[in-house]
């Protein structure tokens, strides 16, 4: 099972990186590699407390606000916005598919998924 729903998530990381290059935006190539690993800035909340570093990085890393904001920029027809949905769901399931998970307030390493790094 465990294989499987990796499958899923490398083939939703995939296919949100190909949807977001057919918006065809006149943007840099080394724009997508920032915009992909920026919502990994969400650990620094981790500086202020395990419980405000998990909320922030939940936040950043839930797929059904990415969805929230690419169905926004639909609505508003904004390629931008669709592009920054777009990016949040893809590297969300990329960090997924590496085992990296939704943050318990225990600390960084208590994920949904299971428990990260050395014991």
């Amino acid at each position: 099972m465990k294989h499987i729903i990796k499958a899923e998530e490398l083939a939703m990381a995939i296919i949100t990186i190909y949807l977001a290059t057919l918006l065809q935006l006149p943007i840099n190539g080394w724009i997508y590699f920032i915009a992909f690993f920026s919502p990994d800035i969400s650990i620094l909340a981790y500086a202020i407390n395990n419980k405000a570093g998990a909320t922030v990085y939940n936040i950043f890393h839930h797929k059904g606000i990415a969805l929230i904001i690419a169905l926004i920029g639909l609505l508003l027809n904004s390629e931008y916005i669709i592009f920054a949905g777009l990016m949040l769901l893809a590297h969300s399931s990329f960090d997924r598919l590496m085992g990296y998970g939704l943050k318990y307030v225990a600390g960084f390493r208590y994920t949904h998924l299971g428990n990260i790094g050395k014991k």
